[in-house]
């Protein structure tokens, strides 16, 4: 099997090179010719010479693998279904979605997958039903932006398709390092957005060592209805969580967000927003409200509009800044599991 070169540092890729007989500079031209030019093929490698690409394509691959289907929304929003080979347990034969959410003014921003499935089984979640069946890889990840068709218009990537990053932090890190290094995408940390529900020693360690974007998935203010609805609060709970977010500073370029999806009768009542008030106060942060769109065998329902502009004017008025975010994709179930469960999606939304 051929070495994959997408998701590569550029220690790694001069590695490969010398490995091959190459001299260790051609790592540096690897890495401008995959991650600058987004070359598909080793023969566009120009000034390589022709026999060292030869040496190159016999061991080596890019690495990229274009979507094998895609949904797209009257709105503009598509969800992409790429194929990928997982870790833990290795194998492919797997896909995963991702979410191209393009808006007036030019932003575009892409929702990436991090894992085939998710251990977390949120209670609101489509993917946590199809249970866990493995970390991507770097590779998997890079190549959702890299094989992406409006690749080119992309502003902005969020890590909030499937999967839990912070349970895949090893190859999160290394694809959000790839992004940003200067041999890589080169883009800065403020254009990415890492989600989490909180996962212990984990959250800390993606504090340290990235400087993205923090969203942590609040979705309840207390211990005991969080817990209901997100069996990881169990593992780190939400002070824990905000208790390990007070050490770091969001004041500046960094930022801090909470998304907190809104459920009719459950955590939208005005007891709630003092929880939340009081459970992130002297926090630098905001939250994002989400509507709930109902997924299948699930005893949810969304709040009403009223609910929702009521909960955001109270957490404003007690300086937290709070937005609704607004639902895109949902006539092809952009914030849902796999493709397959589309049709079941529609069966129960009549």
């Amino acid at each position: 099997m051929k070495q994959k070169l997408l998701g590569l540092r550029i220690d790694e890729l001069s590695d490969v090179a010398m490995k091959l007989g190459l001299p260790r500079f051609a790592g540096k031209q690897i890495a401008e010719w995959i991650y600058g030019r987004h070359a598909t093929s080793i023969d566009e490698m120009t000034n390589i010479s022709k026999a060292h690409r030869a040496l190159l394509a016999e061991h080596c691959e890019i690495g990229w693998a274009g979507p094998i289907d895609a949904q797209r929304s009257k709105d503009g929003t598509t969800k992409y279904l790429f194929p990928v080979e997982t870790t833990q347990p290795a194998g492919g034969g797997k896909m995963v979605e991702t979410v191209f959410i393009p808006e007036e003014g030019g932003r575009a921003t892409l929702c990436v997958s991090s894992q085939v499935g998710c251990k977390m089984n949120c209670l609101f979640c489509q993917t946590g039903k199809q249970g866990f069946e493995g970390n991507l890889t770097a590779n998997d990840i890079l190549n959702q932006v890299y094989a992406l068709p409006e690749r080119d218009s992309l502003t902005n990537i969020v890590f909030m398709g499937q999967g839990e990053p912070m349970d895949n932090l090893d190859n999160v890190l290394r694809a959000t390092e790839i992004l940003t290094a200067d041999y890589g995408w080169a883009w800065s940390p403020k254009r990415i957005t890492v989600s989490s529900v909180g996962v212990k020693n984990k959250l800390k360690r993606f504090l340290e060592e990235s400087n993205c974007h923090i969203a942590i998935s609040l979705h309840a203010p207390t211990h005991a209805l969080r817990a209901e609805l997100m069996p990881a609060e169990r593992g780190m709970s939400i002070e824990e969580v905000v208790e390990l977010l007070r050490g770091y500073d969001f004041s500046h370029q960094r930022r801090l967000s909470f998304e907190y999806i809104v459920f009719g009768g459950i955590n939208d009542t005005p007891a709630h927003a003092r929880e939340i008030v009081g459970l992130l106060k002297g926090l630098d942060c905001r939250i994002n409200l989400i509507r709930f769109h109902q997924i299948p065998n699930v005893p949810l329902h969304g709040a009403d509009e009223t609910r929702m502009e009521q909960l955001r004017d109270y957490l404003t008025a007690h300086g937290i800044f709070t937005t609704i975010r607004a639902s895109r994709g949902e006539d092809i179930y952009a914030a849902c599991g796999l493709l397959s469960t589309s049709k079941r999606i529609s069966e129960v939304r009549g």
